[in-house]
């Protein structure tokens, strides 16, 4: 399998999975935010198949899933009761963020072997954009899981202890 065939099954992926956290997302905003990011993978399975096809380096189009992403979180519920629906989805959201660390990993090392300066700078233009998917699906599991990693300040109650062992532990 040639690199341009990999990328587009990879891209291919990114757009099924994407599709399914879209229709599986119980708040509007990131049902926008994942069909956005879907649209994306699509973008970047066309621009290889053009590759592939011996067609002249397409030109990378613009994404505008950042700034949606960006907006999008402005309207999302900030408590735990708002954000429990969709608690259950971390686990997928994780995936995501592996899937496109892997992503914009392969296509710096794919840039780094490209002998076509034009193909080149394709690649890591489309590493830089699978980095922004990365940052996005991180700040949207860094957000809905936000309410597991709070702590009750009553937690602490029992820092007096450590002082009789002898120890401080402000220092």
């Amino acid at each position: 399998m040639n690199v341009f065939d990999f990328a587009m099954e990879m891209e291919d992926d990114g757009y099924k999975y994407y599709k399914n956290l879209a229709s599986a997302a119980t708040l509007p905003g990131l049902k926008t935010v994942f069909t956005s990011l879907a649209e994306d993978e699509r973008k970047h399975y066309e621009i290889f198949r053009s590759l592939k096809d011996g067609k002249q380096t397409p030109a990378m189009p613009e994404t505008e899933s950042l700034d949606t992403a960006k907006n999008v979180f402005l309207l999302l519920p900030r408590d735990a009761e708002g954000l429990k629906d969709i608690t259950e989805t971390l686990a997928a959201y994780k995936h995501a963020m592996k899937l496109e660390a892997d992503s914009f990993r392969f296509y710096e090392d794919a840039a780094a072997t490209e002998n076509d300066a034009g193909v080149r700078d394709l690649l890591l233009q489309i590493a830089v954009e699978e980095h922004k998917h990365f940052n996005i699906i991180e700040n949207v599991y860094n957000f809905i899981n936000a309410p597991n990693l709070h702590l009750e300040w009553g937690e602490f109650s029992n820092l007096g202890e450590f002082r009789q062992f002898g120890r401080d532990v402000d220092s």
